[in-house]
């Protein structure tokens, strides 16, 4: 098996449907499988994937997981010797998973690939970050990065037409080799969801691989259509779960402590804005 596609879905059954849709029809000359892990959407996923897809190996949780925990039970059933971990709110074209594959082929050393995330509309999404300073989390949780723009962290001066090794990229398409997975294993599942792609990239450099970003994996990315539906300030806490999560983890004890204690004025500020329609 060349390739396992994994994807975590919850209450995007249109999406996913558009999603699968485009795996079968975009992808030629590659042995692969689709896992589909469904976090008990409830509006239909279940029967349009048995139905629709005979192929797909359909996994019903009965609670929502979240996103790192139901990615794992898919991990841990996929049989390819590439991993990719794929949002249901994408859309493939120009048999980008065989172009991939087949530069993760040519480049051993390559533990995790991103490649160009397309608006609906084709203009490029921008997908490359570096991994957040302690400056970063303090301005993101205060609310002042619209007044200081992140242009590090944000990697604005990044050339998107260039194939190149990256601190990290988004979790919409997310290919893992199988010797780089061995090496850093699951997703870390103390992550809701959130960060746990930034954690990952982080855990596969320091086992000695690289993380790239491929122009030629072409991708329609409607984004982040799953957690729209969920309240706003609900989404700031889990957020601010994560960052506090990745921090502890990679960033140190003063770190952590510092973000902490501003965690609640963080909240305040999200519920401030939220309030004020911003």
């Amino acid at each position: 098996m060349d390739l396992s596609i994994i994807i975590v879905s919850w209450r995007v059954k249109g999406l996913l449907e558009q999603c699968l849709e485009s795996i079968f029809n975009e992808t030629r000359n590659l042995d692969f499988e689709v896992l589909v892990i469904d976090n008990d959407s409830g509006d239909g996923t279940v029967e349009m994937v048995e139905n629709n897809f005979p192929r797909v190996k359909l996994v019903k949780s009965q609670i929502n997981l979240g996103f790192a925990r139901a990615a794992n039970l898919g991990l841990k059933r996929a049989q390819g010797r590439f991993l990719l971990l794929l949002n249901p709110d994408t859309k493939l074209i120009d048999n980008s998973l065989k172009k991939s594959v087949d530069f993760m082929e040519q480049n051993p050393a390559v533990g995790v690939l991103g490649g160009r995330l397309l608006n609906r509309d084709l203009t490029l999404q921008p997908s490359v970050r570096r991994f957040p300073r302690l400056l970063d989390h303090l301005l993101m949780a205060l609310k002042l990065h619209h007044l200081f723009p992140l242009k590090k962290y944000l990697a604005l001066d990044f050339d998107y037409n260039k194939t190149g090794v990256v601190e990290q990229v988004m979790g919409a398409f997310f290919l893992i080799s199988r010797r780089c997975f061995s090496q850093a294993g699951f997703l870390d599942e103390k992550y809701y969801i959130w960060f746990e792609e930034v954690d990952y990239c982080w855990r596969a450099k320091k086992a000695g691989f690289t993380v790239n970003y491929y122009p030629e994996a072409k991708i329609i990315h409607l984004g982040g259509q799953s957690f729209r539906q969920v309240f706003t300030l609900k989404n700031q806490w889990i957020f601010s779960a994560s960052r506090l999560r990745y921090i502890r983890k990679h960033q140190g004890l003063l770190a952590y402590l510092v973000i902490l204690i501003l965690t609640p004025i963080s909240l305040l500020l999200s519920l401030f804005n939220l309030k004020n329609g911003r």
